[in-house]
């Protein structure tokens, strides 16, 4: 049986310490969303395809019944399989906020700086979150050593490139709106001539 990248991106979690579909979930939210993004809906049923094939086992259940998962050897296995042997797809750059840039010459000026000043708000919140979570992380008592600890050390590693991106998106912002204001006024457009 193939895996994605999800399902390999669970495998990386559980790799770390034992966790439920919610830990994954709000892993997701906290560590990887700069990198990749997963629903909840979407986790427990690649966690059930992962079970199948023995690459996890519940590994306990937890507060309301919640079953937690752990990685197998079989699933560690995998998982320095895809880390090493495989490389990483091309990547697919899909950026609605970026694409619509390309046609802001077809508004006025002043609802073109309105869309890149939206855009760096945007940018600059991103990296002020970003920048939290590093913060929280420095803030966690020393790991020692263990999978937690690696784990960590890689997590902000991944984590320094959304902050790095996020500011360099900000810088880009602010030069694109003073672009726009070093530009002269556009010519208005011509009327066709007139029927007669």
């Amino acid at each position: 049986m193939k895996f994605g990248t999800l399902g390999h991106a669970l495998l990386g979690l559980l790799a770390a310490r034992p966790q439920s579909g919610y830990e994954l979930t709000r892993s997701f939210d906290v560590s990887l969303g700069n990198v990749w993004t997963a629903k909840h809906s979407q986790i427990y049923p690649e966690l059930a395809k992962l079970e199948a094939a023995g690459l996890v086992q519940p590994a306990g259940t937890g507060a309301r019944g919640s079953k937690s998962y752990a990685i197998t050897r079989a699933g560690r296995a995998q998982l320095v399989r895809w880390l090493s042997e495989t490389p990483p797809a091309a990547q697919d750059l899909r950026d609605e906020g970026m694409l619509r840039v390309f046609f802001l010459w077809l508004v006025a000026p002043d609802d073109a700086a309105a869309y890149l000043r939206d855009q760096r708000a945007r940018y600059l919140a991103q990296l002020a979150r970003y920048r939290a979570i590093k913060v929280q992380a420095a803030a966690l008592p020393p790991g020692g050593e263990g999978p937690d600890a690696e784990a960590l050390r890689w997590s902000l590693i991944a984590l320094e490139a959304g902050i790095r991106l996020e500011k360099a998106l900000a810088g880009w912002s602010t030069w694109a709106l003073s672009e726009l204001a070093a530009a002269p006024d556009p010519p208005a457009p011509k009327r066709p001539p007139r029927r007669r």
